[in-house]
Formats: C-alpha cells, structure tokens, sequence
C-alpha cells in the first residue's frame, strides 16, 4: 500500500469525493449534486485521504460540538484500500481532534460489523425525511 496522509477537505476535492461515491452505489449524494456540495461546505468535520501516487482514497464528513457529541455523516474508503485499517486511522484521527466527544453515526448492514471491531456499540435510533 502507498503511504497515506490525512489532511482537510478543500473544495477541489468535490469531485473525487462524488466519484467514490458513485463507486459505492450512493446515489442519492451524486444525483443531490449541489446539495452535497454544500453539506461539505457547511460540515466543521471534513477529511480526505490521499495515497501517495493515487491522489484522494477515502473520506469522513460530519459535525461536532467539540465538547459532547461528534456525528459521523459518512466514511468512505475506495474499494481497492479496504483492509488496509485506513478507516480506522480516520476514525481515531477526528476523535484525537475532539477527544472530549462521543462518536455517533449509523451503519447499514454491510458495514456494521466494521464498527462493532473498532469497539462501537448499537443504539437504538430513528430516521425521518420530510418527504415521509
């Protein structure tokens, strides 16, 4: 694996971001093009990942009080990096930024199994659209 280094979103970064989203099947944040565009803009916790000659891999987005709670909007890591303990590494880097905090954040059923290793637990919560 090529050496990683961490370091903040910058809005030049958008359209690799997009792209790893597309990757992963999440639609709904490429076909809501602007509106995740200004979700980044607008996140206090934005990251990237690049891999020394492969430019942006990975990425977590979220927001955080500083001082109780900070949420996990979304964490991605390209598929061809998986494995590597980088989403790992974001994790506990944003954390280390805000060590006062609780992490929370969902999971879908693919990628919960990933988070129960790192040592997070399950909670009970709910989701709503305003279209629902």
């Amino acid at each position: 694996m090529n050496q990683i280094h961490i370091r903040h979103y910058e809005e030049s970064d958008f359209n690799r971001i997009q792209e790893l989203n597309q990757e992963e099947g999440w639609n709904n944040l490429v076909e809501k093009n602007e509106d995740t565009k200004e979700a980044w803009r607008k996140s206090n916790v934005s990251y990237v990942v690049e891999a020394e000659g492969d430019g942006i891999v990975g990425y977590i987005r979220g927001f955080t009080d500083t001082r109780i709670t900070l949420y996990i909007c979304e964490l991605l890591i390209d598929k061809s990096y998986r494995g590597f303990g980088i989403g790992k590494k974001l994790l506990q880097h944003v954390h280390s930024l805000y060590s006062k905090t609780r992490i929370e954040m969902l999971a879908s059923s693919t990628s919960h199994t990933f988070y129960e290793e790192q040592g997070y637990r399950a909670f009970y919560g709910f989701r709503k659209t305003i279209e629902e």
